[in-house]
């Protein structure tokens, strides 16, 4: 059984659905349960035609949980519209569904965050994560979103800005390594890209072809992760990086600057240094200055913080991470690396450590706990 297939059809099917008049929750439920069919039924007796063959068996699903449902009667005009079973259209309705999913009935957050869980394939836990909230507050807030959609006709799409946010967390989600979706999201802002002239469009599509023109030097050979000022620059992506710097100079050249050309451009001058030494903190601490004026969100004055602490030095870093709260994700991890460089080794061994076990995936989970077993080992010596 390919999983992979499965996945990457589930958008499309769920798609179908929608446009078919099921609300959202039902197609969801009914989509789901045409997977675990497809799980018994294909080892033995695979189709001709996957995507056909889901829409077909989803679309009965659906059927049959609203003959099923005394308050929805309502649709039982629906039976006669099963759709036969063939080939259905390859068109790719990802991007659309993203739109749907950012409905106007919904939030901005909720939005995204059911989007997230429904067509992105994060899990409740990464989503959670992204928005610096437990678990089961973000298991809430998509259960609100659900029961808030269903019922609702998908006739009305969300705007850009929503699809765009999802689009970010996705990108970032697949570049942590935990999920392998980075290259879909670049995909589908290209294609939102190609049918808008939104200058932020441009920038999220800049800032994820500058950052993943870095990804094969992210990683060493046994897995472990390399730190931007350790990576082999003759691995980065020099087309990507070019292609990435053209699209944002033509976004910033509008004059309608947001937060997705801003961290574009930092990551621009971070591409633009032939060696770590040759970086401009000075001008990166400036961009983030304005990041922090159009999102002042925790995790971008944490990235200010290490900027600072490169332009200033490191107890300026610490003076501007001691405003922040330091329970947030990763303060240890950069409290370490600034004291580090001040010199205070027992301290930052210390802050490794406890970086390494609040780590959100294995391999930074590995990358801290080596930076503090050399700490020690060095101050053994």
């Amino acid at each position: 059984m390919d999983e992979v297939l499965l996945r990457s059809l589930t958008p499309g099917v769920l798609a179908v659905l929608v446009r078919r008049g099921a609300d959202f929750a039902a197609a969801e439920d009914a989509v789901q349960e045409a997977l675990i069919e497809a799980l018994r039924v294909w080892p033995r007796d695979p189709p001709r035609d996957a995507k056909g063959w889901l829409v077909t068996v989803a679309w009965r699903k659906f059927l049959d949980a609203t003959r099923a449902d005394a308050a929805r009667r309502r649709r039982e005009d629906l039976v006669d519209e099963e759709p036969a079973a063939g080939p259905a259209p390859a068109a790719d309705d990802t991007l659309q569904l993203y739109f749907l999913c950012a409905h106007p009935s919904l939030t901005p957050s909720s939005a995204v965050a059911l989007t997230l869980r429904a067509v992105g394939g994060l899990t409740t836990r990464q989503i959670a994560r992204a928005y610096l909230v437990p678990e089961a507050t973000m298991a809430q807030r998509i259960s609100r979103a659900k029961r808030t959609v269903s019922g609702v006709r998908f006739d009305r799409p969300g705007d850009v800005a929503t699809v765009l946010r999802v689009l970010y967390l996705v990108f970032n989600e697949g570049y942590s390594g935990d999920v392998d979706l980075a290259a879909e999201a670049i995909r589908l802002t290209r294609q939102l890209a190609a049918r808008s002239d939104h200058p932020e469009v441009w920038g999220l599509l800049a800032l994820m072809l500058l950052h993943h023109a870095r990804r094969a030097a992210r990683t060493a050979p046994d897995g472990g992760l390399v730190p931007l000022a350790e990576q082999d620059r003759g691995r980065w992506d020099t087309r990507l990086i070019a292609e990435g710097v053209r699209i944002l100079q033509a976004a910033l050249a509008r004059d309608r600057l947001g937060e997705f050309q801003a961290q574009a451009a930092i990551a621009a001058l971070h591409a633009d240094a032939q060696t770590p030494e040759e970086t401009d903190w000075v001008q990166i601490v400036e961009w983030y200055d304005e990041l922090v004026r159009l999102n002042g969100s925790p995790v971008v004055r944490l990235n200010r913080a290490v900027a600072v602490g490169e332009a200033d030095g490191p107890r300026a870093g610490l003076a501007a991470l001691a405003e922040l709260d330091s329970e947030l994700p990763r303060h240890s991890a950069v409290a370490a690396y600034l004291h580090e460089r001040d010199g205070d080794r027992a301290t930052a061994a210390r802050l490794y450590a406890e970086a390494a076990r609040k780590a959100p995936n294995l391999a930074e989970r590995d990358h801290l706990t080596r930076r503090a077993a050399r700490l020690n080992t060095d101050r053994s010596r």
